[in-house]
């Protein structure tokens, strides 16, 4: 095999590794942040100017079908609790909880869910549990009691 073949395979099997991540969750000095790059936006929208791509209307209906089919569907993933109790003031202590996580931070799912007698406040929607974990170790010096489950989280959109 020469050298050339080699490097043009060697680059293809590389590519794939690098462009997984189109979201990712990093962690700055102890709070968590989505790196929002792609959140709520087409993937062609950033790829700035003088990139133009050629692309027919059943290609760009097909794309949003699909994507539009799959939000009901539901994955398994992570997903971390910070809050469950059932106490006098629970209601009020998980609404209270939920609006400060999606206030420090915003693009991470916040669920606040009551199964008789207790309220329940999780948090994310993470496919792996690594992405989970960067987050969970942020909230963990603020909700001591955390915990990081595997559940049933949303489709990614």
């Amino acid at each position: 095999m020469s050298m050339k073949k080699f490097l043009i395979i060697a680059i293809l099997a590389l590519l794939p590794g690098v462009m997984l991540r189109a979201q990712e969750y990093r962690v700055d000095n102890g709070s968590a942040q989505v790196d929002s790059t792609l959140v709520g936006r087409s993937i062609l929208s950033v790829l700035g100017s003088g990139v133009t791509v050629n692309q027919s209307r059943t290609m760009q209906s097909a794309l949003d079908g699909y994507i539009a089919n799959n939000a009901a569907k539901k994955l398994t993933g992570y997903r971390i609790r910070v809050y469950f109790d059932n106490g006098q003031n629970a209601r009020a202590r998980s609404e209270a909880i939920a609006r400060s996580i999606s206030g420090a931070y915003p693009g991470i799912g916040v669920y606040r869910t009551f199964e008789s007698p207790n309220f329940k406040v999780t948090v994310g929607d993470f496919r792996t549990k690594d992405e989970a974990l960067k987050v969970y170790h942020a909230l963990k010096s603020t909700y001591p009691t955390a915990l990081l489950l595997r559940d049933t989280i949303n489709y990614p959109r």
